[in-house]
């Protein structure tokens, strides 16, 4: 058995982003107030297969087709895949193999205080994770509600909570917050370069004046924020008092911990990027909740028990629910537009055309800025550049939420179209959406259809239409749109991804929409 020690902070790269977290919980939420047993972890276990939200190695070699598809595995499928598919993986407190897995699954969202289990013992789902699958629910999702759900779960979350045996001793996120305040005290900025980043998920304790001086320190010996990894890599380990290579590697210190590091603070929407990825900062929007975690919960409660930290961080700080963004709507649609424009200008059309398709793939964008962004309000965005970029004359207005970088915080709110454009004849509205099955009519295209028809309301001198598109269109979605145009003469045009990147790259004016 290892002694505790000093580690990486490390979320699990398992729960990458709040939808796989909700999803996974919505499983293990049908067995709420059962007793943990191997059966009912089997019977977990089988769902996550089924509906692909876990596929092990076995089914990616003999069901490369099925997992391509937006199909569920059948369950003779699925048996099959268990049963060829022995999990050498073994957790304390759970007997080696597919309850094992189980725990590296839950582990993170317990932390965060969605949910609480223990062998033999009854599963809980508490009120925190309950409402992150409400806000999972709802249409569309309600990302503003997750974002603080996800920060009363890191405002509170502590390094070495009782589910983790490590030495170091802080609460992450009001230790970066304070940081980045008292950097801006001593220099006159507060962005962090993500080099450094290393230094903050190696830090020992919650002591942030001795953090920021040491990030000082560091700079006045490398000015210019030129670093190398190994000078970074060989400074975290000192943090760590270790030179074991082997335990702490290179990539997982300066790649892999701190990508995932960015993506959960992020989350929070605390948190913005700068200089095309390269700084994290303090979101100026949001600095009425900055002040308050930094006023509440700098100076934390310590836990040794299980339980009482996990009733600790899964009560919800209703004061975070009542603090506004501190920007007006003007100020923020500026801002907007702005970044909007600087983005169609540095980025090129082919390269923001790879970045959508990559939305149709399984795989992950390696973008210094669009990595963190959420698929989902990613795609906003991907399309509002691209629309941009190949529309001239064109007025592009997108609806989704910023930071104060005018990067996508949260994706377009209901009852409003994802993008609208216009020039002097034409007023389109474009919607985007990763759902691509018998779901699109109900979530996607009834409300296009109530969108368009209030723009066609509010816009009769103009031609008025709706553009959808999603990784793949379904075969019902199809004959709704027909029918919508016999039945009530609105024109909604369907087209996948790869059918938009082409429309845009062969069409300056937005009426050619209307001739595919």
């Amino acid at each position: 058995m290892r002694n505790q020690e000093y580690k990486i902070l490390s979320f699990s790269t398992t729960m990458r982003n709040p939808i796989r977290i909700a999803e996974f919980l919505k499983i293990l939420a049908k067995h709420e107030g059962y007793r943990l047993s191997h059966d009912i972890i089997m019977n977990i276990v089988y769902d996550l297969i089924k509906n692909k939200l876990y596929i092990p190695l076995f089914a990616t070699k003999f069901y490369k087709e099925k997992i391509s598809s937006y199909d569920l595995f059948t369950d003779e499928e699925v048996a099959n895949i268990i049963k060829n598919s022995p999990q050498k993986h073994k957790e304390a407190g759970f007997n080696a193999g597919w309850d094992s897995r189980f725990d590296t699954w839950y582990k993170l969202p317990m932390e965060f205080g969605f949910c609480y289990y223990e062998m033999d013992e009854q599963i809980v789902i508490s009120e925190l994770g309950q409402g992150m699958l409400n806000a999972v629910n709802e249409n569309p999702i309600n990302e503003a509600k997750i974002s603080n759900i996800f920060l009363n779960s890191l405002m509170k979350y502590q390094s070495n909570n009782p589910f983790r045996k490590v030495s170091n001793e802080n609460a992450p996120l009001p230790l970066l917050l304070n940081v980045m305040k008292i950097l801006q005290e001593s220099c006159g900025n507060s962005k962090i370069s993500k080099q450094e980043i290393p230094f903050i998920t190696c830090w020992r304790d919650n002591n942030a004046k001795d953090l920021a001086k040491y990030i000082l320190k560091f700079r006045d010996e490398f000015p210019s924020f030129k670093y190398s990894d190994d000078i970074i890599y060989q400074r975290a380990l000192g943090l760590l008092n270790s030179i074991n290579e082997k335990r702490f590697k290179k990539s997982q210190v300066c790649s892999e911990s701190v990508d995932e590091y960015i993506r959960k603070m992020r989350i929070t929407k605390l948190i913005t990027l700068r200089g095309n990825g390269r700084f994290i900062d303090l979101n100026s929007f949001e600095n009425e909740k900055i002040d308050f975690v930094i006023k509440n919960y700098t100076n934390y409660e310590k836990f040794s028990n299980k339980k009482e930290y996990f009733e600790y961080i899964s009560k919800i700080d209703e004061n975070i629910l009542a603090l506004q963004v501190s920007a007006s709507l003007e100020y923020q649609d500026d801002i907007k537009l702005k970044t909007l424009n600087n983005f169609a200008a540095s980025y090129t059309k082919e390269q923001i055309f790879y970045e959508l398709n990559i939305l149709s793939s399984k795989k992950s964008s390696k973008d210094e800025v669009f990595k963190f962004i959420p698929e989902p309000t990613r795609f906003e965005f991907l399309a509002s550049i691209a629309l941009r970029q190949n529309l001239k004359n064109v007025e592009i207005l997108p609806n989704y939420s910023i930071d104060d970088e005018g990067l996508p915080t949260n994706h377009a709110s209901g009852n409003k179209p994802d993008i609208i454009c216009y020039d002097k004849e034409t007023c389109a509205i474009t919607e985007v959406s990763l759902i691509c099955g018998r779901a699109q009519i109900n979530n996607e295209l009834l409300p296009i259809t109530r969108h368009l028809k209030e723009q066609k309301e509010s816009e009769e001198q103009k031609e008025n239409f709706a553009i959808f598109v999603a990784p793949r269109i379904f075969d019902d979605s199809k004959r709704y749109v027909k029918f919508i145009k016999f039945d009530e003469n609105l024109d909604i045009i369907n087209c996948d991804i790869k059918e938009f990147c082409d429309i845009l790259s062969h069409t300056k004016d937005l009426a050619d929409f209307l001739n595919v």
